[in-house]
């Protein structure tokens, strides 16, 4: 029954396995290769300097450190918030409406929300970088945000939010924000749809309030799903860099204010001539990467509801 069976599914694997080999593993082996060596990228010949190169990553009060800070502030801020407003909308969207005869359902307009709040994600990261630097840009060029706060009478950066040192990175970090809650907004209305609504009927009829049905049923029947978000949000906290690179000022600024690790990697690598060094970082990037998934599913484990 089984005859030439391994041989059909090696025959289809073979050519996707060895694709992934060639594209992905072999690179990655070559950057662990690169990072230790002191090689600038501009000539074929470099040495072999052991640790150095993550010895040293450590000591750039410059660049790295300011850059791991800034990114450790958007690998706590960014998951968190997206996955609270997520949650919230999605739940306010799906069963947060008054209940009808003890049928429960979304608040009105439920469907037209979604794709209002879906919308950024039909929109490239480039044109939210340029949409965005307009918002924040000065009054006297224009910005929506500082002229509307300037008309009903609030104070504003007199340079605009992405060239102020104390705005810049909550300014970036806002805007991961808008453009990641619609698509969170969906994943989590997609798995609330599967719960069961007997579940809610049941809980309104004894008397549960909104708060209690969404700590009490929502959040435990979608854990796995809130675990998953997790680790994508962590992950694109972690690489996040080309919004960076175009809204602010000397891709970073001001003075480093908004530098992000991925930042550094290529102002290492294109910039500063050192590919080694560069590699070096994106190493450590990708086992922080890693970790951070490996801990995520360890520490959020919780035993399986069915229903």
């Amino acid at each position: 029954m089984n005859h030439g069976k391994y041989p059909f599914i090696l025959s289809f694997l073979a050519i996707p396995v060895a694709l992934y080999v060639w594209l992905v593993i072999i690179p990655f082996a070559q950057a662990f290769q690169i990072s230790f060596t002191d090689w600038s990228g501009s000539t074929s010949e470099f040495n072999y300097i052991g640790f150095d190169n993550y010895v040293n990553l450590f000591k750039d009060e410059q660049l790295v450190m300011p850059a791991i800070r800034h990114t450790a502030i958007i690998l706590v801020v960014l998951p968190l918030v997206t996955i609270v407003l997520g949650l919230f909308f999605a739940f306010m969207l799906n069963v947060g409406g008054k209940s009808r005869q003890g049928r429960i359902s979304g608040v009105a307009g439920a469907r037209f929300h979604k794709v209002v709040y879906f919308f950024p994600q039909v929109l490239s990261v480039a044109i939210i970088g340029i949409l965005f630097q307009q918002v924040y840009a000065p009054e006297t060029f224009g910005g929506l945000l500082t002229s509307t706060l300037s008309a009903v009478g609030l104070p504003a950066p007199p340079n605009g939010f992405l060239a102020d040192k104390n705005f810049v990175l909550l300014s970036v970090i806002s805007v991961l924000v808008w453009s990641a809650v619609g698509f969170y907004l969906v994943f989590f209305s997609s798995a609330m749809a599967s719960i069961p609504q007997d579940l809610y009927e049941a809980a309104i009829l004894d008397g549960a309030s909104r708060i209690q049905t969404f700590f009490k049923i929502t959040l435990p029947l979608l854990w796995e799903s809130v675990q998953t978000a997790w680790i994508y949000l962590s992950i694109i906290a972690l690489d996040v860099f080309v919004l960076v690179y175009i809204m602010t000022p000397e891709r970073g600024g001001p003075d480093g204010a908004s530098e992000v690790v991925g930042g550094v990697i290529w102002k290492y690598a294109f910039n500063h001539g050192e590919q080694a060094f560069a590699s070096a970082l994106g190493v450590v990037l990708f086992f922080a990467a890693l970790s951070l998934a490996v801990i995520a599913l360890r520490v959020g484990r919780r035993e399986r509801i069915e229903y």
